[in-house]
């Protein structure tokens, strides 16, 4: 497994407050890894971290293999584009005007990929337009392409959907999966908007108080939240025979609960199991999303 990114018990202290503690995370090259967490999880620390504005307290990342600290470090982190918080762009300018800054600042010898570049990102056609009057959504994507300037593989996005309204969402979520699935681009993104980040992402991490409590596939995740039916009954090993002799699929949760992932008739499903002496106390349809995996995994409250 080749990964452009991995973390390993990173821990980042600001005095007494722990933003980072033990973070171990994987990142796949060609992945569209999912950043989810609740506010003050640690999710925009981290990303500070991996884009060297800061320094961690302990522990380590590689970076392309080449760990923090390295010598040649800050020649790899050409290969990383990242936004972090809000697109550093200049307001009196325009999107080709920044574009041409940015350059400047990389030391790219020629504008001339410039158009397309802008093409891309859906700003081909702002003119003489400021950036000072762009809507949130041009100007998200004006950051994207500035980031895209020195032609990364590796993309670093932090809460690039928030606060657009939901035909910016889709421009974002669109532009986000043709840089992966047209230029190959590894992208990390952190959002809290999990809906949106159910429809692009491949991987998931799953961040709370500073540290990566799970990372799993898209694919994974996906079973874990199948449609199904949750039983409550007075005997599993019975139900487990039952259920078994009709080739179903289920799966065994404790000596009282099951999930059966078939859609039978109830009532006869129930009889079934009371003539062999296990009765039904409840049973209840289950469809869980990313939102209602992350709250089961993390817990409530408000989240980035």
């Amino acid at each position: 497994m080749e990964y452009v990114l991995t973390c390993e018990k990173l821990s980042k202290r600001y005095g007494r407050f722990q933003a980072l503690d033990e973070c171990s995370m994987h990142i796949e090259k060609g992945a569209i890894y999912g950043f989810v967490g609740k506010n003050g999880a640690g999710k925009t620390t981290l990303l500070r971290v991996i884009c060297g504005l800061q320094e961690p307290s302990a522990g380590t990342y590689t970076l392309y293999g080449r760990k923090n600290g390295d010598r040649g470090l800050a020649g790899i982190r050409r290969r990383v584009g990242a936004v972090v918080e809000t697109p550093a762009v200049y307001e009196g300018m325009t999107a080709r005007e920044n574009l041409r800054q940015q350059y400047r600042i990389l030391g790219l010898p020629s504008f001339d990929t410039i158009p397309g570049l802008l093409e891309l990102v859906g700003l081909g056609d702002t003119g003489k337009k400021k950036v000072r009057n762009f809507s949130l959504g041009m100007r998200q994507r004006l950051g994207i392409a500035v980031a895209l300037a020195g032609s990364p593989d590796f993309l670093i996005l932090d809460e690039p959907a928030n606060g657009l309204d939901p035909e910016g969402m889709i421009e974002i979520r669109e532009l986000i999966l043709k840089l992966n699935r047209e230029r190959q681009i590894t992208v990390l993104i952190s959002s809290h908007i999990l809906r949106e980040l159910s429809r692009m992402a491949t991987h998931y991490g799953f961040i709370d108080h500073g540290r990566i409590v799970q990372e799993i596939r898209a694919d994974a995740l996906e079973r874990a939240c199948r449609k199904c039916l949750r039983l409550c009954v007075s005997d599993t090993e019975v139900l487990a025979r039952v259920f078994s002799e009709r080739h179903w699929e289920y799966t065994i949760l404790s000596d009282a609960e099951a999930e059966l992932y078939e859609r039978p008739e109830v009532t006869e499903l129930v009889q079934t199991l009371a003539r062999e002496s296990c009765r039904v106390l409840t049973i209840r349809e289950r469809d869980e999303n990313l939102e209602g995996y992350y709250v089961n995994l993390i817990g409530g409250g408000s989240h980035e």
